[in-house]
């Protein structure tokens, strides 16, 4: 036994990287919180202090998994914080290409799946809920807080909170924009916002019927945000514009091309320019499914047999994974990392 094990410590020290090449450390945990009735499912990336064994986070049947080191020490120091948010119908494990790299960048990402939008039980009467969801965030954050094993490794000052597409839309809410039913139902009977519609009126979704879709749930202790393609960019109420967190970097997927429902641009619901001293970075080619993660041999067929939506297909001369590196380097810079 004694040789076993000399054996296989000789074996995980010659596989130990340098420092500079070192994997983010991973972990779960379940999140008890009052808003849901059950617990919520939750992740955390983090700069390991020393590597502990290599694993595939997020590996499944469409996209490549992330490897990271399981559950070890956290580096020294403090850390500026991210929330990260995932979109309708996604989850945190498939968006580890973007939390290791900002754990790269020196940051703790703190990640959940929303229950009742995540992958598999993504429902439009749960999913139009953005208080539930905001509030998932904030728990998590308060969690984390106190926890002996982070706490003290987090620097409390730069909170950020990053969001895709719905987390996009979950983001705002959180940096202090409300957003307005009755103004939502109508944009989906015409115009881009159309888009933002059609899985919700699935459900039979009217926007103003649901008081989780204009809530305040504006969490005051996040410092800067960065948040791509967001959806119901044209619900905003203009009166809560004045006073949302000031500086918010937006990015867009695609140029003139680009899905016209979560365009925050000048061709779209001009967010960029209505939300104080906000900064807009585009990145073309590309389209809104290429901030997924980079797609294994063959789930392009695999899709397009199951009838799913095409989220590994790209427009011509895209590089997913060049376009996830623009991505990671305009979100660091929006967070100040």
């Amino acid at each position: 036994m004694k040789r076993f094990a000399l054996l296989c410590s000789l074996a995980l020290s010659s596989a130990m990287p340098a420092t500079a090449d070192m994997l983010p450390g991973y972990d779960r945990f379940d999140l008890l919180a009052d808003h849901r009735a059950r617990p919520i499912a939750a992740s955390i990336w983090y700069p390991a202090a020393k590597p502990t064994y290599r694993a595939p986070v997020g590996d499944g049947p469409i996209f490549d998994p992330t490897f990271a080191f399981i559950g070890p020490a956290v580096a020294s120091g403090e850390h500026p914080l991210v929330l990260l948010s995932h979109g309708s119908g996604g989850n945190a494990e498939s968006l580890g290409w973007l939390a290791s790299g900002l754990v790269a960048e020196g940051a703790i990402v703190l990640a959940v799946n929303h229950p009742g939008s995540t992958s598999g039980d993504s429902s439009p009467r749960r999913s139009v809920d953005l208080k539930s969801r905001a509030n998932d965030l904030s728990a998590a954050l308060d969690m984390v807080l106190s926890d002996p094993v982070f706490a003290s490794f987090i620097d409390q000052e730069r909170i950020g909170v990053v969001g895709f597409s719905l987390g996009g839309t979950t983001a705002l809410g959180m940096v202090g924009l409300r957003f307005d039913g009755a103004v939502q139902d109508a944009n989906c009977t015409k115009g881009p916002e159309a888009a933002d519609c059609i899985f919700f009126h699935l459900g039979g979704v009217r926007f103003a019927d649901h008081p989780g879709f204009g809530a305040n749930t504006r969490d005051i202790r996040i410092t800067e945000a960065a948040i791509i393609d967001p959806g119901f960019g044209g619900a905003v109420s203009a009166e809560t514009l004045g006073d949302a967190l000031a500086g918010v970097t937006l990015i867009n997927l695609g140029g003139t091309d680009r899905l016209r429902a979560v365009d925050v641009g000048s061709s779209g619901n001009n967010l960029a320019r209505r939300l104080p001293d906000a900064r807009y970075v585009e990145i073309a080619p590309a389209n809104h499914f290429t901030f997924l993660g980079t797609c294994k041999q063959g789930a392009v067929e695999l899709l397009a047999e199951e009838g799913d939506d095409p989220i590994c297909t790209d427009p011509e001369g895209t590089d997913r994974a060049t376009v996830h590196d623009q991505l990671i380097d305009a979100i660091a810079s929006g967070l100040n990392l």
